[in-house]
């Protein structure tokens, strides 16, 4: 089992020096497009909160309750800005939010009334699986300190 363990160590040793620590400015485009996600369902929510509130709009009888748009609107739009930025905290709490829809997904496959259901939830688990499995050599150099120059 140690000889295991040590030649997984090793093979985990040179993919982390393969990677090169982003550059001044430079945003990995699996975190671009999860910023660019994050803020589509920010600005989703930001407009359904101010239909909710603007519009007198009701549902079966009685003004909707805005709290939860609220909260998904404010933590999308944090979350959005800071993959925007490549920060480790936005793109950590982004893959969290991806594993559980990953997990709704499967469930949606698992009590899907039709093929048309389960095919759209097995494409959409496919989209974010993927976009989930770039986001993680993201993350690794995201997280990165600078190596000193070799001069």
């Amino acid at each position: 089992m140690a000889a295991g363990y040590s030649r997984a160590e090793e093979k985990n040793r040179q993919v982390r020096e393969s990677l090169e620590p982003l550059a001044p400015g430079e945003r990995p485009g699996a975190v671009t497009a999860g910023a660019i996600f994050a803020l589509i369902v920010a600005l989703i929510s930001w407009v359904s909160v101010a239909v909710a509130l603007f519009t007198g709009a009701e549902i079966d009888g009685s003004r909707p309750n805005v709290a939860q748009p609220i909260a998904v609107a404010v933590v999308m739009s944090l979350m959005a800005w800071g993959m925007w930025r490549a920060r480790y905290w936005a793109v950590l709490g982004f893959q969290m939010l991806l594993v559980l829809l990953m997990v709704a997904l499967i469930i949606g496959m698992v009590i899907a009334g039709s093929w048309t259901l389960f095919a759209g939830n097995l494409a959409l688990l496919v989209l974010l699986g993927t976009l989930f499995f770039f986001m993680v050599k993201a993350m690794a150099r995201i997280q990165m300190p600078e190596r000193p120059s070799a001069d």
